[in-house]
């Protein structure tokens, strides 16, 4: 059973990994295996696409279409729900307050929250908190969310502009900072749709194309692989902590393909 630490920064282009001048991006390739062509869920917004992230359901399963959560008709268990009822411990770590309703009331151990517009570097205050709560409680799955790539550099440069880049490459630096704290466990870092000019939301390849990589003793170094969508996140957590997936989730472990 292996403990599991995720990433998600908001927004994050494939394209932009590569060119964003952090040398730590070809680092994680070489470190793990990876995709640059994995694909989310449509609409290609926040919310929706971090319910299929944690639910392993596309949009039209879960019920959330826009950044307004509401409760699902025919509710399905997400991974945090999972995580608990297997008696684990999870940390969640978020910097736009609609992401809370990803997991339900009483699943979760511990969540720290800094408003991306209260601070000029929110994802670095919520990177130190994780570390923290690492380092003193070593819970089996932490989910560090990082928004300031999305909100303060697509929507308010532009995507691919310098410095939706360079919010790019301080993400990057926040994950560095949390493999070299934390080595003893598995990391998984993703995106939840990309954008166009200063919006994403359409189905479009600039939006709906994310980069996964994944790190660990369990992944293939600088093995590359294809058919990878945002629904296996949550199977291939599961897998990794060895607990059971929900019976309505429709992705796939990339174990498996590791």
């Amino acid at each position: 059973m292996k403990k599991v630490i995720l990433f998600s920064i908001d927004g994050m282009r494939p394209d932009g990994f590569l060119s964003c001048g952090n040398p730590f991006a070809a680092d994680l390739m070489k470190k793990g295996t990876y995709t640059m062509h994995g694909k989310t869920v449509f609409p290609s917004v926040t919310l929706p696409c971090h319910m299929s992230m944690f639910h392993s359901v596309p949009p039209q399963r879960h019920g959330i279409t826009t950044n307004l959560y509401m409760p699902p008709v025919r509710p399905v268990n997400g991974l945090m729900e999972q995580i608990h009822a297997a008696k684990k411990t999870c940390g969640f770590f978020y910097g736009w307050e609609p992401l809370r309703d990803i997991a339900r009331p009483g699943s979760l151990n511990y969540a720290g929250y800094a408003r991306a517009r209260s601070y000029e570097y929110s994802d670095r205050i919520l990177t130190d908190q994780a570390i923290d709560y690492v380092k003193k409680y070593a819970p089996d799955f932490v989910f560090l969310y990082m928004v300031e790539t999305d909100e303060k550099g697509g929507h308010d440069h532009g995507w691919m502009s310098e410095e939706y880049l360079r919010r790019i490459s301080i993400a990057l630096d926040n994950v560095k900072a949390v493999m070299e704290q934390c080595p003893d466990y598995t990391f998984i870092i993703t995106a939840d749709h990309g954008g166009h000019d200063r919006i994403h939301g359409l189905d479009i390849p600039e939006d709906m194309t994310i980069p996964l990589i994944m790190v660990g003793e369990d992944f293939i170094p600088e093995k590359e692989i294809s058919g990878v969508s945002i629904l296996d996140v949550a199977p291939t957590v599961a897998d990794l902590l060895k607990i059971e997936p929900a019976p309505e989730w429709e992705g796939k472990s990339l174990l498996q393909r590791s």
